[in-house]
């Protein structure tokens, strides 16, 4: 139980510190995605059940508070946690040059994911406009922090490891 609320305190640490205090550093409307990287994190360290498990969580805490699509981003955020944790096996737990390069896959999946849903739902996106002012900055942002997030999760990971 303790390292539930330990995970669950990081999650909406994080997830306060996304929705308050870093917007206002924001370029275009487009900031960092810590919900992402959490994600993303903890399924190389832990595998895929975790992932999908947190991908879960944040998903529905996204889209409860943002009010947007409900389930889109539970979706997405499930099917990272996934495919991430799938290669949790195959990675060393200590090296952190693939989770920081893996952020950029995942923030490129993530938009497309989220272009396909507003697509479908019949939104007229110029999506050449969108790949400059949107991805190109949240690429940016997610690989500036990528690594401090990893480290994070990392530290709390081995500290708690059972």
């Amino acid at each position: 139980m303790k390292i539930f609320s330990v995970w669950a305190i990081l999650t909406l640490g994080l997830y306060v510190l996304q929705t308050s205090f870093l917007p206002m550093f924001s370029y275009n409307g487009v900031s960092v995605n810590l919900m992402l990287l959490l994600t993303v994190s903890i399924a190389f360290l832990k595998g895929h059940h975790w992932g999908v498990f947190v991908g879960f969580a944040v998903g529905v805490l996204h889209d409860l508070t943002t009010g947007a699509f409900f389930g889109c981003n539970i979706f997405i955020y499930m099917s990272l946690g996934f495919l991430c944790g799938k290669f949790s096996d195959h990675i060393f737990k200590e090296q952190f040059i693939l989770p920081v390069f893996s952020s950029l896959l995942t923030t490129t999946f993530y938009y497309f994911m989220m272009t396909a849903f507003l697509h479908m739902l019949d939104y007229k996106l110029n999506l050449q406009w969108s790949l400059q002012y949107t991805l190109i900055p949240m690429l940016c942002y997610q690989f500036l922090f990528a690594y401090p997030i990893h480290k994070l999760v990392f530290e709390v990971n081995k500290r708690f490891k059972k």
